[in-house]
């Protein structure tokens, strides 16, 4: 490889937020280059929900039927079981779009569906195995990249550097963007048991005193989140692997007959949560999007479809400034500007559900009834389609209006 590339825009990392816009910007006709880290795309354990609002963007794209075809499973609504008593706290069957559903998909589909996407326009190039490393400023502004790959190092210069690298991204490191931390009261412990014939088909969050337990139908097994107090992981160690199992049949009796599957404690993964936002997304010659700019809570499952619409926002913005050649600071604070208000919304209601719900159920030791809200969902159904609409296609969502090039 040559030690220097020139490109219009070079994405840093190859996640939802990177390979959408990367994708969006080559079909306009935009030369971009996306680095991704990883010599693949496939991980575990990562957002895996594509709501309507992301199926709706894959219909204006003309992928959607393509898209489809891919293995998934169906979510038309979401429920929780608080002490004894069921909720279904959203129903997504009634909104205005092609896919009334959540899409239940491994990312690594979803990723190598969008860099296939991407292949065909001469536009695009995708890096594997390359990690942007620093940025390179020159008169107060970002040119470049610097960054490895398995055969050295190397740099890309670009009028636009996107940095999509992730809530612990190292372009925002090394750019000095400022931070604001919002809080969470807790981390996630991730992990799967099989899903046996006779089991329900619904996913659930199930609330016990003290405990939290999410069930995600996969079709073959379900992926569990069990929800811990923040920074409680090491003590639970400490307590041993058989306390855990216990935790886990405790809440959900029906895991009893396959709990040994968690057969040691590297079949747990721990998310740390974390919610937080730059103060400025961008400065002269680098735009942060997706979880580089905002890290998202767990609930709602939105963070994936956040980042999608940062995406789409960005490249309707950007792709005439970089077919001209000239981004200035006035086009990437136009993004923040689009962007900031629906994420903070969004962040706002995660942030609320954490602290009156989690953290409460979290520090419940006696009995557990639903909120009289919630209540209200089973006794008046219309009402569950209000946070249908919330998570199932957010504040004000994007529509792709770039255009395909000849």
């Amino acid at each position: 490889m040559s030690e220097r590339v020139d490109t219009s825009c070079c994405v840093v990392g190859g996640g939802p937020a990177g390979m959408m816009l990367a994708f969006l910007l080559a079909r306009a006709g935009v030369d971009v280059v996306v680095m991704e880290k990883h010599a693949d795309f496939f991980r575990d354990f990562r957002g895996d929900t594509i709501h309507p609002s992301t199926l709706q963007l894959m219909y204006e794209l003309g992928l959607l039927a393509q898209f489809l075809k891919l293995p998934h499973h169906k979510l038309h609504s979401v429920g929780a079981r608080i002490g004894s008593e069921q909720v279904t706290i959203g129903d997504f069957s009634r909104l205005p779009v092609q896919c009334p559903y959540i899409a239940v998909m491994p990312q690594w589909d979803f990723l190598n569906f969008l860099a296939e996407q991407g292949k065909r326009y001469p536009t695009f190039k995708l890096m594997m195995q390359t990690e942007g490393t620093d940025l390179i400023e020159e008169s107060g502004t970002v040119a470049g990249v610097r960054a490895k790959n398995p055969q050295g190092e190397f740099e890309v210069r670009a009028p636009l550097i996107v940095a999509c690298d992730g809530r612990h991204s190292t372009m925002r490191a090394r750019a000095g963007l400022a931070v604001e931390n919002l809080g969470a009261p807790m981390d996630v412990l991730w992990f799967r048991l099989r899903h046996e014939p006779d089991d329900p088909e619904e996913s659930l969050g199930f609330f016990g005193p003290g405990s939290i337990l999410v069930t995600i139908n996969r079709g073959d097994y379900w992926q569990c989140a069990y929800v811990i107090p923040k920074g409680s992981f090491d003590a639970l160690r400490k307590q041993g692997l058989e306390e855990f199992r216990s935790r886990v049949v405790h809440i959900q009796p029906r895991f009893g007959d396959r709990i040994s599957e968690i057969g040691d404690w590297d079949a747990v993964k721990l998310l740390e949560v974390r919610v937080d936002r730059l103060k400025r997304w961008h400065k002269p010659g680098l735009l942060l999007i997706g979880d580089a700019a905002h890290a998202m809570s767990p609930v709602g499952g939105v963070g994936v479809n956040l980042a999608v619409q940062d995406a789409v926002a960005s490249a309707n913005i950007l792709t005439a400034p970089l077919l001209s050649g000239v981004v200035n600071e006035s086009v990437l604070s136009r993004i923040q500007r689009r962007r900031e208000l629906p994420v903070a919304i969004t962040q706002r209601l995660q942030i609320a559900v954490q602290n009156r719900v989690i953290g409460q159920v979290l520090a419940t030791r006696g009995e557990l009834k639903p909120p009289m809200v919630l209540g209200l969902f089973n006794k008046f159904p219309m009402l569950r389609y209000i946070p249908g609409r919330i998570i199932g296609m957010g504040v004000r969502p994007e529509h792709v209006h770039t255009p395909a090039a000849v």
